[in-house]
């Protein structure tokens, strides 16, 4: 039987498929009833579930995240659609076909990625230019920078949302750099490229996006700067020294592309470089969630649940 996927399901409908399920978390009604609230995912979308007069045995045998058969319905609540499970089993990872369930770019990956390595290749300044080499040429972590998604929750979170990430704004800085020529060209590109690379590493995606162990410890910021350190002490093992004032200038740009520092960013930007990286990573983030969540929005309304991390919800109708 074909996957009934997520973007697909009406209100009202029986559901008896297999899903994944994140996040579950075992909750009492104000009766003192225990109930399971989680999100119900495949590649197209998630809901909310719930799973009313539950157990706390049920409640431990489900994957966090993993797959479960469910059988339940579908209903709007609040105007937005979720899903009521009535009963779940757990499925093996081997007994479904991934595809289904990880998100994926719909861009062309080997498009973009040519298109990433022209846009870097114009990096004049020949320091800047042999440390972007020294990513190029690793073929293992460039193949994982084509694969890993951009995020598990806010933007890109799907395969592939990394690379396109990268490609968004490094086409936003080719468009407005000319408007800025006091700005060092070299430096804006090589951060772009580089300030996000650490997530090749801090993302699991292999079943569900997720954090590795070592990416939840230290986090991509630290993980891109230790990167890069890295390939300035194998070119200067070749031979080609990094003076230390490229080396500062770059690693400003990626630890303090976040911004603020209540979102992570151990710096403040202090640079013309930065402030750009800043402004176009926040930009693209910014837009593909607002993009994402009015895609993806299954109401009839013209408007979107609320986007906590948007602050605000998203007003859906178009000019024709």
């Amino acid at each position: 039987m074909a996957h009934k996927f997520i973007n697909e399901i009406d209100a009202g409908e029986a559901i008896d498929d297999i899903y994944m399920v994140k996040d579950p978390i075992l909750r009492s009604t104000t009766r003192g009833d225990l109930y399971i609230a989680m999100f119900i995912c495949d590649r197209t979308g998630q809901l909310n579930g719930r799973m009313w007069q539950a157990t706390e045995t049920v409640y431990k045998a489900l994957p966090k995240p993993g797959f479960i058969h469910v059988k339940g319905r579908s209903e709007l609540y609040q105007n937005n659609l979720q899903i009521v499970l009535n009963n779940v089993a757990v499925v093996d990872a081997s007994k479904v076909n991934i595809e289904d369930f990880l998100g994926r770019t719909e861009k062309d990956v080997d498009q973009m990625f040519a298109e990433v390595t022209e846009v870097v290749g114009r990096i004049k300044n020949p320091q800047l230019k042999a440390l972007v080499g020294e990513f190029l040429a690793d073929s293992e972590l460039m193949d994982n920078f084509c694969t890993a998604p951009g995020g598990v929750k806010l933007h890109h979170g799907y395969i592939g949302g990394l690379l396109e990430h990268t490609h968004n704004m490094l086409g936003i800085a080719v468009a407005i750099l000319p408007f800025f020529p006091q700005v060092q060209a070299d430096l804006v590109l090589a951060g772009l490229f580089l300030h996000d690379i650490g997530k090749t590493d801090e993302l699991a995606y292999d079943m569900a996006f997720s954090y590795t162990d070592s990416g939840q410890l230290i986090g991509h910021i630290v993980k891109s700067i230790m990167m890069v350190n890295q390939k300035a002490d194998a070119l200067r093992a070749k031979g080609t020294e990094i003076d230390q004032a490229v080396m500062d200038a770059l690693g400003h740009i990626i630890l303090s592309h976040h911004g603020q520092y209540e979102f992570g960013s151990p710096k403040l930007p202090a640079t013309a470089e930065a402030f750009m990286v800043y402004y176009i990573d926040d930009l693209d983030a910014k837009m593909n969630q607002v993009t994402s969540a009015i895609d993806n929005d299954l109401s009839d309304s013209n408007w979107t649940a609320w986007m906590n991390a948007l602050q605000t919800r998203l007003y859906r109708k178009r000019i024709e």
